[in-house]
């Protein structure tokens, strides 16, 4: 009762009349089936108490909750909840399959109702799911590099610091050129927005390792002629701490794109090569293990071989010691995947570099033109860190850094800063076997296929947890619910675009916006990646295949399949993702076409470097981590003979 009561305090922003009406709509769209129970009130408390730390999503999703009602009075003259069930089920019905307006509102509006209700340890049970994982003890004696490791609850008074380079990130970009300055005998500070979690922190539930782990607990998301979400990390680590630990060198065809169409002849294949193998040598990069692949790569792998694909097999990632607990997207429980906060952060820290974690820089100090130095302020105490430095590396990634330069009127020169974003949209299926795929207990992303990677396709595995797997689903109502009581017979693969679109961010108004347009190009690609990976399920042996697109939820046979070949999609009617923000502070040779140089040094503004995705000259094709870790790498190299 203290939480029901809480849920509807006017202090968190939603109403008694609201809770009401959204609890109807939990009700209605999670129903109890033979095992499950329906979602209700409680359902409800869990995504306020989540709303609550999120002020600007939680407006919003009052406002869907108020379009939901205001619809159910101009049409039955009644407010929502008091609707009959089959007025209620026909009325979210209309919104799933009306406009792509009515669409997109009712997927934000329903997805974290879906989340909340079957993250729920007696669902799990039922299906013969871990729940949650089992949290190690923290070690009796921290490690001797702990001592320069500086949690911003600890800072209570101003602090001034001095070093060699400052590095704001410690992801695959900052945390890279940290440890490789470090080890040359730099004297390296790392400043972090995010906190230091690790594998004790790590119990395998998404819900609250989005809301610790995630920027803006996983909302970030791009508008266009589509609305696309793009998660990302906001951690030690960034999110290589929350990704799949997938390991792709950059297709040669991209290196040597690089050299031909943007002169960029340092970066060819030769050249990086020997940065490419000191990555993947700290980092383990190895093939994942058969014996952990399971159910999912199984039935793709008899997919592929039933209609002759031959490029098909375990892809390459950074988890030797990996035991398939399926949970790689919400911190690695066993350290066995090998992201930055437990390999490269923790060697620049044996190598002398400093951690300041829970640390917002604001701004970076310049003076005679030259970045000198940054200041930051503690999350929680308000504390001011100023760090005055020979250089400034800027690595909050591809999304974060060009917003950081605007707000300092930085890097703007070539009118490039925040331009040329690429994302590789991506999308997935869902499908229904009569045999037990059990895709949890397995690697989530341990297998690929490359049949189509020359066309700009590449598919990979896609498994996440069961309250993220419905809320792939457009279903709703009992239909929902018989989904989720027969998840472990559900398979899930997914692909991604090799994007020719391209998007920008920027300040609008003093906020981030992010805008992404498909273009035809890149829809077509989509679409025969659906067409294809359909196939390749139907020739597995799937009873259905469930995929996000308006007017194709579900194909059971070839006349179906034929159907989606013919069908004329737009943009707007399909669901997709992205995971991999590129380009926009790019490299390049000239200053009117790009925004940092060969070294990865602004243009304009001496002394200060962009080292993350955001200089990444172009989309990939591939899984970019190790590819802006090699540039990383090479970026540490020239900086270090720079400044000594």
């Amino acid at each position: 009762m203290r939480l029901a009561r809480l849920a509807s305090s006017p202090a968190l922003g939603v109403s008694p009349e609201v809770h009401r009406t959204l609890t109807a709509i939990a009700e209605t769209a999670l129903p109890a089936g033979r095992v499950f129970r329906g979602a209700g009130a409680a359902t409800v408390d869990k995504v306020v108490a989540f709303l609550a730390t999120e002020p600007e999503a939680a407006m919003a999703y009052r406002g869907l909750v108020a379009a939901i009602d205001g619809h159910a009075l101009m049409r039955h003259r009644r407010r929502f909840a008091e609707l009959e069930p089959a007025q209620q089920l026909a009325l979210l019905g209309d919104w799933r399959d009306g406009g792509f307006a009515r669409r997109t509102a009712l997927r934000a509006l329903v997805t974290p109702l879906k989340v909340a209700h079957f993250d729920d340890p007696a669902f799990y049970r039922h299906l013969g799911c871990v729940y949650e994982t089992t949290r190690p003890r923290p070690e009796a004696k921290p490690a001797w590099w702990r001592e320069r490791c500086h949690a911003a609850k600890d800072l209570h008074g101003d602090l001034a610091v001095d070093a060699d380079v400052v590095v704001i990130g410690t992801g695959a970009g900052g945390a890279v050129i940290a440890k490789e300055l470090a080890e040359a005998g730099v004297a390296v500070v790392m400043i972090e927005e995010g906190h230091f979690f690790e594998r004790q922190d790590f119990d395998g539930r998404p819900f609250p390792a989005q809301r610790a782990m995630y920027r803006g607990g996983g909302t970030t998301l791009s508008v266009g002629n589509l609305a696309i979400p793009i998660p990302i990390g906001q951690t030690v680590g960034g999110s290589t701490t929350i990704n799949s630990g997938t390991c792709y060198r950059a297709p040669d065809r991209v290196l040597t794109g690089w050299q031909r169409e943007l002169g960029l002849d340092e970066l060819g294949v030769d050249a990086l090569a020997p940065y490419y193998e000191r990555v993947e040598r700290i980092l383990g990069v190895a093939p994942a293990r058969a014996e952990l692949l399971g159910g999912n790569a199984r039935v793709i792998a008899r997919g592929c071989d039933a209609i002759g694909f031959k490029h098909h097999g375990p892809l390459k990632r950074n988890a030797p010691d990996c035991d398939g607990q399926g949970v790689c997207c919400f911190g690695c429980p066993t350290d066995a995947k090998r992201s930055t906060n437990v390999s490269y952060v923790p060697l620049a820290m044996k190598a002398g570099a400093e951690l300041f974690h829970g640390c917002a820089v604001d701004r970076v100090i310049i003076e005679g033109g030259r970045a000198v130095g940054v200041v930051a302020r503690a999350r929680g105490t308000g504390a001011r860190l100023t760090v005055r430095a020979r250089a400034v590396v800027v690595a909050c990634g591809s999304l974060v850094t060009p917003i950081f330069l605007e707000k300092n009127h930085l890097a703007g020169g070539s009118g490039q800063l925040g331009r040329n974003l690429s994302i590789h949209p991506a999308g997935g299926c869902l499908a229904t076997f009569d045999e037990v795929i059990a895709g949890w207990n397995a690697i989530p992303q341990g297998y690929s296929v490359s049949e189509l990677h020359d066309e700009g396709i590449l598919m990979e595995g896609a498994v996440v947890p069961l309250e993220f797997t419905m809320s792939l689903s457009h279903a709703l109502g009992p239909e929902l619910t018989a989904l989720a009581e027969g998840y472990d017979k559900v398979a899930s693969f997914g692909f991604m675009v090799e994007d020719t679109s391209r998007g920008r961010v920027r300040l609008v108004g003093g906020r981030p916006v992010i805008t992404y347009v498909l273009n035809d190009a890149d829809l077509g690609r989509l679409k025969r990646g659906f067409e294809t990976l359909t196939r390749i399920l139907l020739a597995a042996g799937a009873r259905s295949v469930i995929m996000p697109i308006h007017g194709q939820r579900e194909i059971t046979d070839e006349a179906g399949l034929d159907r989606l070949r013919q069908a004329r999609i737009r943009a707007s009617d399909l669901e997709l993702s992205a995971y991999h923000p590129l380009g926009t502070a790019r490299m390049g040779k000239s200053a009117a076409h790009s925004v940092v140089d060969m070294d990865h040094q602004v243009h304009d503004t001496r002394g200060l470097y962009v080292v993350d995705g955001a200089a990444v000259p172009s989309s990939l094709g591939v899984n970019p981590q190790v590819t802006i870790m090699a540039l990383a790498t090479r970026a540490a190299a020239k900086l270090a003979r720079t400044l000594s």
